[in-house]
């Protein structure tokens, strides 16, 4: 480009696009390439040549291979389970005429307002050693150990059902896609239901049930909330480990390479699951799709035996989150024993949420952050679709392929890049090390959730007619004036559904928040995590339920505010 171009195309993108592209250039600098590639470098390379003493440290730690042997067990463990139950879930709700089949769905899809940290504390809850059931079963069982629930069945056990969330979203809309005249002419042939469903539907569903695999393995290769929760001494996988050592700062190399290696896998997982989406999908070829009926297992035996296996599995899902909410409302005494009553019954676990200041901080911090985050995340996610939504110059390809950095890292390795590159927040912030540390875990927030925005925002952009925009620019209308008011007017549902989500996800985030978090100010996720300690107060841990609850009204209320049919109406009026 010679220096006409430069300057037309300066002219042309005014001092605001000037502005703006120096400030994402500097962003994705500071906070996307600089802090991996100096990890990178600070694990290679001593006294200016390349070394590889970071290997033999990794093999020499017993904690680190065993770490990195539980984290691929568990992960194509979680590939047999997750896909099992998860299909069953869909057949469940959508496929099979089950008796209360919206009930089962809302049962199923509790996963989507109760996740992450809150669910592993959850069931430890409910199945740990001082768990309702574990209590129950000793009443019966006198010798049972009480710390049954623990190690590698346990995990399995809590990820297995926490997700199948992938399934309820994804392979629901492929089974509403079938074209029930396939079904019909296979039936008028002669085929038996299962035949139909081996050779006519699976291959119709593989390709999202691919997709999902993918998806679960990756989860499971960098699962932190329910090995940290339940896997005891005898069942630590990679992100644990990664937690533990990143503490200790001997071993903090010990702990990037751990997250390389992780991150590493995530792209090679990630690179084949395009080439699955590239690939061949069945399509109907009729001119008419008919719509799906649901159908009937005409069996006595067999249809006795579905429904006992739905509504077994709804309260799987379902009792955590009773008990939950019910132990909320439960006085201490009712708490240590695990008995309610309605005497035990009160709302003083939610007075002192809101009159206690101790109590309230957690809640305030994390929502304060969280709103920041989604809020400026947002933001620079529109200017940046709207950089590459038409330019295909050298910089908005260099823009769009640096901001799906973090899509290709998991949490740890981002947080540790931050950590390594930044190690003191006060070398940012002067001697404030509490404003550098929110600071730090504010970008971490934002650093995690910027490829998910643009992805979404990015779309909302197809959407818009170039006349409008060109209009405006006849009219003499400035850069900025036609973004603010000709763009943002239109584009505002799509952004306020990132926002909103963004919100919901970070609120009790745990993987980041646990490398970047001050102590003097600890966010829900770390809070909650404390309380499912043995050695808890009870209450913190009435306090927990009460966080949680308050979480999942949250949650709830995200999703039926971006995701319901009332939602779908109001974007498309």
């Amino acid at each position: 480009m010679n220096d006409s171009k430069v300057f037309k195309y300066l002219r042309k993108i005014g001092v605001f696009g000037i502005v703006i592209r120096v400030f994402l250039a500097w962003f994705a600098i500071a906070f996307l390439i600089y802090p991996n590639v100096n990890l990178l470098v600070s694990l290679f390379y001593k006294n200016g040549e390349f070394s590889t003493e970071v290997f033999g440290k990794v093999l020499n730690s017993a904690r680190a291979m065993r770490s990195l042997y539980n984290s691929f067990i568990l992960a194509f463990t979680l590939i047999v389970t997750v896909n099992i139950v998860g299909i069953l879930l869909v057949l469940f709700t959508e496929y099979f005429d089950l008796k209360g089949s919206k009930i089962l769905r809302a049962g199923y899809m509790t996963t989507l307002i109760y996740g992450g940290i809150v669910l592993a504390t959850g069931y430890k809850f409910v199945y740990g050693s001082n768990g309702l059931l574990t209590r129950g079963l000793v009443t019966i069982f006198p010798d049972l150990n009480q710390n049954w629930f623990v190690g590698y069945p346990a995990v399995v056990f809590i990820m297995t059902f926490a997700l199948t969330s992938n399934h309820i979203i994804f392979l629901t809309n492929a089974v509403r896609g079938l074209d029930n005249q396939l079904i019909e002419a296979a039936q008028n042939m002669g085929e038996s239901s299962w035949n139909i469903f081996r050779k006519i539907v699976m291959p119709i569903l593989k390709p999202s049930i691919f997709a999902i695999t993918i998806l679960t393995f990756l989860t499971g290769l960098g699962a932190l909330s329910a090995p940290l929760v339940v896997g005891g001494v005898d069942f630590q996988t990679i992100n644990p480990m990664i937690v533990t050592f990143a503490n200790i700062p001997y071993s903090r190399e010990i702990a990037a390479f751990l997250a390389i290696i992780l991150g590493i896998a995530t792209m090679i997982l990630l690179a084949i699951m395009s080439r699955i989406e590239k690939g061949g999908t069945y399509i109907s070829i009729a001119k008419t799709k008919t719509r799906f009926v649901k159908q009937k297992i005409h069996s006595k035996p067999l249809n006795l035996l579905m429904h006992v296996a739905a509504y077994g599995t709804w309260l799987i899902y379902v009792v955590p989150i009773v008990l939950v909410v019910l132990f909320s409302f439960s006085d201490s005494r009712a708490i240590l024993s695990g008995n309610l009553s309605l005497d035990s019954l009160t709302i003083a676990n939610y007075q002192t949420l809101f009159v206690s200041r101790r109590a309230f901080r957690p809640y305030m911090v994390s929502v304060t952050y969280s709103i920041a985050a989604s809020v400026l995340v947002a933001l620079l996610a529109v200017f940046v679709s709207k950089i590459i939504h038409k330019n295909t110059g050298k910089f908005s390809k260099a823009l769009e392929y640096s901001m799906l950095i973090p899509w290709l890292l998991p949490s740890t390795l981002i947080a540790l890049g931050l950590l390594m590159a930044y190690d003191r927040p006060r070398a940012l912030l002067g001697n404030n090390a509490l404003l550098g540390t929110t600071y730090m875990l504010l970008m971490g927030y934002i650093i995690i959730k910027i490829p998910f925005s643009i992805r979404i925002i990015k779309s909302a952009f197809f959407s818009l007619e170039d006349s409008l925009e060109e209009s405006a620019q006849c009219m003499g209308a400035s850069a900025f004036y036609t973004l603010r008011r000709v763009i943002m007017p239109i584009i505002l549902p799509t952004v306020l559904a990132v926002i909103v989500l963004n919100f919901n996800s970070l609120l009790s985030d745990y993987d980041l928040t646990v490398f970047l978090f001050h102590p003097l100010y600890e966010p829900l996720g770390i809070v909650i995590k404390a309380a499912s300690e043995e050695t808890a107060s009870l209450n913190a841990v009435a306090m927990s339920f009460v966080y949680s609850v308050i979480l999942m009204i949250i949650s709830a209320t995200a999703l039926f505010l971006t995701q319901s049919d009332w939602a779908n109406k109001r974007r498309k009026a």
